[in-house]
């Protein structure tokens, strides 16, 4: 014997209906404080005949019902069902599943129930009383018994020993036992009570004694005489029995020929019932074997295509990823030629740069040559020639002003096309990810739309779940309460039927006459004749009662038949109404009183016995008035009152109590009609509602069985994955739209710079122009004074100013090699950077290629194993 299975319904805290499932060796249920575990041990002790609402922890046993909270109403009912597996056919019943059932009611009311059929709590306490089961067993440890075992409180160790050794048992059936014996000794003392009266009786009864001797003695008298006659009749009779005993078993053969044959149907019917029962289970477990494989193959097919999703995005990233590669190695192949072409240029300029040093350094020794060898000439020109240097150094220091300038602008301009191009490149880049970014966009739309598609669709099925379960639910309560009526109408229908054939309440004369064969069965009882109204019947049956035994016949001769068969079987007398006698009968037409109804009117009989039912009837009114006062008859009428209590002639009056069985004596025959037709009507209901119910039940199996959630999670899992691509696209589109705006905002920059150079390189050409005009004049001033001094002058002019060449050719030459530098390394980097994006592009392209194989391969292992399981299907 094995526990399957707990029902809770309105108990305590659970409010809702919850089915826990026993199917593994050990369960555990966990939550956290005032969850309600205790309860669920509280309800398999309630659901097993606990009476003591102290061991369930409440103040009284009507706490268990669910009372409520702010947002739900209270409960009606407390329902609790617990289900054992009898395989081992440890309890005494045939079922193999045995469910015990106890419900409560807000009114008091209790009940019991084993498999679906009302019991007492005796019979489940005898079920489960060899078992070891029970409200106080100790296979139930509730909160607090520990404690009561090790402390020993009110032997409750001993009755733990006891149960485990299977004594209680037998101290049960002992407690019994007692009881019966005293019940038994107090039957005794009753007795012996009763046998003390008889003694202070047994004088009369010896008086009585003497008389039944004598009776006795004369009995005996009339029996020798009897016997004499009879043997007389027996003579008579022996033929007849002789030809009757011939014909019986003629009769008999027949009859278990026909029995036989009615037992060889009924073996064929049973043969094709189980069969269509063997039929119909292997049916169930081949639908459930389906709904399984269906559920299977939905799961691996939406598996299957998640992984084909999955694989065309791998492939698509992947021809991304191939053609970014292609693309990062003609940049590589643009970038080397570049650094080629830089390199030499780099190369040839740094040659100039040494050239242009080295004439520098020769222009500068010239220079001081002619310084030294002309010494005492320039002392008498100093002031002249110190304003001609001084102007010279001034123009010299703007021209080199205004080439670094240059220079500088020239750079600037340079790096200003540089980041036009990254720019160019990474908004190319930036629309590739803007494109990827709004497909993913619609796929996640579209998955998120999947998701609460899904969702719906497990919603609406759970609704339909809790609807199914109600109208099964309903379904059950209509097929219980029409199992009910019907087993009702059946048992009442089994009882008229049984006292219609032993014809219960009749005298032996008419049960000698029914079941006779010498008299005609045709003649019916009076009773069997007339139907009345069920709130009539019993005020009616009373006024009839001396009639109701009467048989109705056609004729005298009839009637005189029976007489004479009667009293030739000293069976008694009988009545009899002759409808010969009727035919000119006319009842009178008198008016009725206010407040009355005619009796005749409430009688339902054909139309050959309707002048007798008059008859029978006439001047007999109702009245609905249970005041026997008021109920006055003036002249010859009859007052019955409707329900029965009293009957009021003109000079008598009679009623009292209605007893039990009143009423149920009239109508046998035409209510044993009335009830096939209420049972067959009650059948096809109860056929109806079990086809619904079994239709409503497969239904709700297959809405159970139903497994939407592993879709919605599916679901979910590819709107995460996306989510996750969509996210990772945005980051590189941020970093990208960082990178443009650092690099246009640094163009800005630049372009200030630029424009704040040109204007200085506008002050310096204004402030040049005007110191070549003053050194002009110098020159003109030295070339009126001595030729001597003049050709020094010249000479130290022309050497200062080619030194001044030099030194601004030489300077703007340096400018220009560390532009190319600074070209170079930019460059460098970016070569740098486009083969690591290539190193990481082929990296994860061969991560791909692997997912790709380790995908084709699981959607073809998949692909094998479906295209089974659809064979399977």
């Amino acid at each position: 014997m094995r526990l399957k299975q707990l029902e809770i319904k309105g108990f305590k805290s659970f409010a809702n209906e919850t089915r826990v499932n026993f199917s593994e060796d050990v369960i555990g249920i966990v939550g956290p404080n005032g969850s309600g575990k205790s309860n669920i041990v509280d309800a398999i002790r309630w659901v097993l005949g606990e009476q003591k609402s102290k061991e369930l922890r409440l103040d009284q046993m009507s706490s268990v019902i669910f009372n409520g909270t702010k947002k739900r109403k209270a409960a009606g009912v407390a329902s609790v069902s617990l289900t054992f597996e009898n395989t081992k056919n440890l309890l005494p019943t045939e079922y193999n599943t045995v469910t015990i059932t106890r419900i409560l009611y807000r009114t008091g009311e209790s009940e019991y129930k084993l498999n679906g059929v009302s019991c007492r709590l005796k019979d489940i306490t005898s079920l489960f009383l060899d078992t070891g089961i029970g409200s106080n067993s100790y296979a139930i440890i509730a909160l607090g018994m520990v404690d009561d075992i090790l402390a020993d409180k009110d032997d409750s160790r001993r009755r733990m020993f006891e149960q485990a050794a299977g004594v209680s048992k037998y101290k049960v059936r002992k407690r019994e036992t007692l009881s019966k014996l005293k019940s038994t000794t107090e039957d005794l003392d009753r007795i012996e009570d009763l046998l003390f009266e008889i003694n202070n009786n047994l004088n009369a009864l010896e008086k009585q004694a003497k008389r039944a001797k004598r009776y006795f003695e004369l009995k005996d008298e009339y029996k020798q005489l009897s016997l004499q006659l009879a043997r007389v009749k027996i003579d008579e009779l022996r033929t007849k029995h002789k030809q009757l005993q011939q014909q019986l078993t003629e009769e008999e053969d027949k009859y278990r020929d026909y029995e036989v044959q009615i037992t060889t149907l009924e073996a064929a019917i049973e043969a094709e019932r189980k069969a269509h029962v063997d039929k119909e289970k292997a049916l169930s477990e081949r639908q459930r074997e389906l709904n399984e494989l269906i559920s299977k193959l939905r799961a691996l097919e939406s598996e299957r295509q998640m992984l084909q999703q999955r694989l065309q995005f791998i492939t698509q990233n992947q021809e991304k990823l191939a053609q970014d590669i292609r693309h990062a190695a003609d940049r590589l192949v643009q970038l080397d030629n570049q650094l080629q072409e830089y390199r030499t240029e780099l190369n040839a300029e740094k040659r100039v740069e040494a050239r242009l040093e080295q004439e520098l350094t020769t222009a500068e020794e010239q220079l001081a040559d002619i310084r030294e060898s002309h010494g005492a000439v320039k002392s008498n020109l100093d002031t002249v020639v110190s304003e001609q240097q001084a102007m010279e150094r001034q123009v010299f220091e703007l021209e080199k002003k205004r080439a670094i300038n240059q220079s500088q602008i020239d750079n600037a301009r340079q790096q200003q096309q540089r980041n036009e191009q990254d720019i160019a490149s990474r908004r190319e880049d930036m629309e590739d990810l803007d494109s990827r970014l709004k497909a993913l966009e619609e796929k996640e739309a579209a998955a998120t739309k999947e998701v609460a598609a899904r969702e719906l669709a497990e919603e609406n099925r759970l609704q339909k779940v809790t609807e199914g379960e109600a109208r099964l639910d309903n379904l059950n309560q209509q097929r219980t309460k029409v199992n009910r009526t019907l087993d009702a109408k059946r048992n009442e229908y089994k009882l008229t039927k049984s006292m219609i054939e032993s014809l219960e309440g009749f005298p032996e004369s008419i049960r000698f006459l029914s079941q006779g064969k010498h008299w005609k069965k045709e003649a019916p009882l009076l009773s069997d004749l007339l139907y009345v109204k069920e709130d009539y019947r019993i005020a009616i049956e009373n006024y009839l009662e001396p009639y109701l035994n009467f048989y109705v016949v056609e004729t005298i001769e009839d009637a005189y038949e029976a007489i004479q068969l009667l009293s030739q079987s000293q069976k008694g007398k009988a009545n009899f109404f002759v409808l010969d006698a009727f035919r000119d009968y006319m009842p009178q037409a008198n008016l009725m009183p206010a407040g009355t109804y005619f009796a005749y009117d409430m009688v339902e009989t054909d139309a050959a016995y309707a002048r007798l039912c008059a008859y029978l009837l006439e001047n007999v009114l109702v009245v609905d008035s249970e005041d026997v006062k008021s109920a006055v008859p003036s002249g010859d009428w009859t007052i019955l009152s409707r329900s029965g209590r009293f009957i009021r002639r003109r000079y008598s009056i009679s009623g009292g109590s209605v007893g039990l069985f009143e009423g149920k004596k009239i109508g046998r025959k035409k209510n044993l009609e009335l009830l096939e037709k209420a049972i067959a009507k009650a059948e096809q209901e109860e056929q109806k509602l079990s086809t619904a119910y079994l239709q409503e039940k497969a239904e709700l199996e297959q809405l159970k069985q139903r497994r939407t959630q592993q879709d919605i999670q599916q679901a979910r899992a590819v709107v995460n994955q996306i989510s996750q691509q969509k996210v990772s696209l945005v980051t590189r589109l941020e970093n990208f739209q960082s990178f443009v705006a650092e690099v246009v905002d640094k163009n800005a920059r630049l372009q200030a710079d630029i424009s704040r150079m040109e204007g200085e390189n506008t002050d310096y050409d204004s402030q040049l122009a005007g110191a070549q005009r003053r050194l002009k004049d110098i020159r003109d001033q030295i070339a009126n004074t001595d030729g001597s001094f003049r050709e020094i002058a010249e000479a130290l002019s022309a050497a200062s100013a080619a030194y001044n060449e030099k030194h601004i050719a030489f300077i703007r030459q340096q400018n220009r090699v560390t532009a190319l530098q600074q070209e170079l390394s930019f460059r460098e980097k970016q070569l740098t950077e486009v083969t690591e994006t290539r190193k990481r592009n082929e990296h994860t392209l061969t991560q791909h290629e692997r997912e790709i194989a380790e995908a084709q391969e699981k959607i073809d292992a998949m692909q094998q194993w479906l295209q089974g399981q659809y064979a399977d299907k």
